[in-house]
């Protein structure tokens, strides 16, 4: 589907065909190289001083180029399973809007204080990574950023993109597995085109929801490896290829299965890659009318409505309060830690705080893959899963504890 079909007068104005087209030399020349290279473009004028009115001039151009882009180009090639293509499409052009949104109007240049060891300044490479720094690491604009601590050897080149290629090697396996088993354990839900809920009607409610609560953390923890998978590929790209500093690629994720609170998960444990577009989509303005509750529930609405929109990529029929619901129960968890830090005087933690983060992330998880699932997210597949050395045991035992579930049941 495109979001374009949704908005006729719109398709009109911007010349949107009714269809996704494949990519092909005339949608990447039309299509694809002006956001990108506007983009550049803007990562310059930031640098410079005395480019902000022309920075706010363009933004609204830019954000129609990037709209263009993520609604035109198919991905796909339109194999249904791999429509997660199109959603790396869409990912890459909202930050694009975004970030050249934020960009658009700081009064100072932005500064780097991170380069490469024996690097000459320049202003072109600087852009560059400014372009490819989805955190802004060793940027003044992204200072406040919280950043994991680095466990990885950094102190030899070589030993460092050793320990990144094996560290890849093994989360490409593991989420290769995970998708492989949740196919296996709900073939009814990840391998049917269109989707379908990880709620088993057939099932009583208590075993139900042990069955989607496995499904629910299964999907997290790969996510969670696909996640640090792609990155660590970057990483190796970076360092590697052209020569970056391993500091310039920070872990990304920070072990979320031991958070200890709300906060704690999605402040530092979680990935913070798109965190600065929700402040600056919502957080920042729901700031002003409302404090830091407004911040809060803000920051989470726009990740809501973020999610919400990959969602669609996949099934436009797709109910928006899944994930609304979710990622609003998520910032109430944390107003509700704050509260109680504001009565007592303590902060949520130990192991007490660890139960009640996973609870709580349990529960609104579970509705959060749900929507996923009956998007038709699971379905999508990658070489990862058919990469995978271990794919036929784990269909086959995972098979078996489905059916050992429904009959127990």
């Amino acid at each position: 589907m495109s979001f374009g079909a949704s908005y006729p007068l719109l398709n009109n104005v911007l010349h949107i065909p009714s269809t996704r087209q494949p990519l092909d030399i005339r949608s990447t020349i039309t299509y694809l190289l002006p956001p990108c290279l506007s983009y550049i473009v803007v990562a310059i004028l930031v640098i410079l001083p005395g480019t902000r009115t022309l920075r706010i001039a363009v933004w609204p151009l830019i954000a129609i180029l990037a709209f263009r882009a993520a609604v035109y180009v198919d991905l796909s090639n339109g194999d249904p399973k791999n429509t997660f293509r199109n959603v790396q499409l869409e990912l890459t052009m909202f930050i694009v809007a975004i970030r050249t949104l934020e960009w658009s109007f700081p009064k100072e240049p932005l500064k780097r204080h991170l380069r490469p060891a024996n690097s000459t300044p320049s202003l072109v490479m600087d852009a560059l990574d400014l372009a490819t720094n989805v955190r802004g690491v060793g940027w003044s604009w992204s200072k406040s950023a919280y950043v994991p601590p680095e466990t990885r050897p950094i102190s030899s080149r070589t030993v460092f993109c050793l320990y990144v290629l094996l560290s890849a090697l093994v989360q490409g396996v593991m989420c290769g597995i995970l998708h492989t088993a949740l196919q296996a354990f709900s073939p009814d839900t990840c391998t049917i085109p269109g989707g379908g809920s990880i709620f088993d009607t057939s099932l009583p409610p208590l075993i139900r929801y042990v069955r989607s609560s496995i499904i629910a953390v299964a999907a997290a923890f790969g996510l969670c490896f696909l996640l640090q998978f792609n990155y660590n590929v970057g990483t190796l790209i970076g360092v590697a290829v052209f020569r970056q500093d391993p500091a310039q690629w920070p872990p990304v994720i920070q072990a979320p299965w031991l958070a200890t609170s709300v906060r704690d998960f999605w402040s530092h444990r979680w990935h913070q890659l798109f965190r600065r577009s929700f402040i600056v989509l919502g957080g920042r303005p729901l700031s002003i009318l409302f404090g830091n509750a407004g911040y809060i529930f803000g920051s989470f609405l726009a990740s809501g409505i973020f999610h919400h929109t990959i969602v669609l990529m996949f099934n436009g029929s797709t109910e928006m309060w899944c994930m609304i619901l979710s990622f609003w129960m998520m910032a109430a968890g944390i107003v509700l830690e704050d509260a109680f830090t504001s009565l007592t005087g303590r902060r949520v933690g130990g192991w007490k705080g660890w139960l009640w983060t996973m609870a709580w992330l349990l529960v609104w998880g579970n509705l959060i893959v749900d929507g996923s699932a009956r998007a038709g997210m699971i379905v999508s597949s990658s070489i990862l899963d058919s990469a995978s050395p271990a794919r036929a045991v784990v269909e086959r035992y995972m098979s078996a504890f489905d059916n050992w579930l429904h009959t127990f049941a």
